[in-house]
């Protein structure tokens, strides 16, 4: 019996801490009509999330674009099939790759740096100040940092794909020696924009709402202490990064499941 009353109350906990994430995801919806008339606080949030994220993009983008080239070439000439080398490189960057390890990525910068500043505010009692001052903190500062998220996401991935295409291109036409012209006419004939790259694209904004949400809670409802901030950024790592992860499953199987 006292195991099912741990299990249960464990259970319970589970269960009101979803229940409360989700009032908190439904107030952050109800103050982006807000965030929208302060639209420069949003263009402010693009740059600190988006902006100062790109030398990490750009940098993993054009990595992995050069290892994917290397490792798709070496399986395709087993099969004498190295000319497809470039759509393949396109459809796994924009279908996949690009929006997941963005998302990632994007967890593990730009979601800590919020955490951590809304839970700084929290501790130095900003927030409650706000609050006296009849000001509501969520749509006042957390609407424009969650629709700044939203908006940066797709950005991002869509330059990670594009660094990562250009990378492959490096690697298979200039190091290998894979002819140029076939490298980029297969890519055209083989990748449908809506298909494909529209997927994508609703993928990464998908992956910028479950980033962004999660790193807003976490600052939000984080203990006042130094302690709870840093336990706050690890639970955003961890928390978003297996919402994204779950979701790019649920999300491949409706999006490409039928032909």
């Amino acid at each position: 019996m006292n195991l099912l009353q741990t299990i249960g109350q464990a259970v319970l906990a589970q269960l009101a801490r979803w229940g409360h994430g989700a009032l908190f995801f439904l107030d952050l919806l109800r103050a982006m009509p807000s965030a929208l008339r302060r639209f420069g606080l949003v263009v402010g949030q693009i740059h600190a999330i988006g902006n100062r994220s790109l030398v990490i993009i750009v940098a993993s983008g054009l990595s992995v674009g050069f290892v994917l080239a290397l490792q798709m070439y070496y399986a395709l000439t087993t099969y004498g099939a190295a000319e497809s080398l470039g759509l393949i490189v396109n459809l796994a960057l924009v279908r996949e790759l690009g929006p997941v390890v963005t998302a990632l990525l994007f967890a593990g910068r730009a979601g800590t740096s919020l955490t951590a500043e809304i839970g700084l505010m929290k501790a130095g009692e900003q927030i409650a100040a706000m609050e006296l001052m009849a000001i509501d903190p969520k749509a006042r500062v957390l609407a424009p940092r969650f629709l700044g998220g939203i908006l940066s996401m797709p950005l991002l991935a869509a330059l990670f794909s594009t660094v990562g295409i250009l990378g492959a291109y490096v690697v298979a036409v200039l190091l290998i020696g894979i002819d140029s012209g076939n490298f980029w006419s297969i890519q055209q004939n083989g990748v449908d924009v809506w298909r494909d790259v529209g997927n994508g694209v609703v993928k990464s904004a998908v992956f910028g709402v479950i980033c962004t949400a999660v790193a807003l809670y976490q600052g939000y409802e984080t203990e006042a202490t130094p302690e709870g901030v840093a336990y706050a950024t690890t639970r955003t790592v961890v928390t978003a990064s297996l919402g994204v992860l779950a979701m790019d499953f649920i999300l491949t199987a409706l999006m490409f499941s039928t032909p």
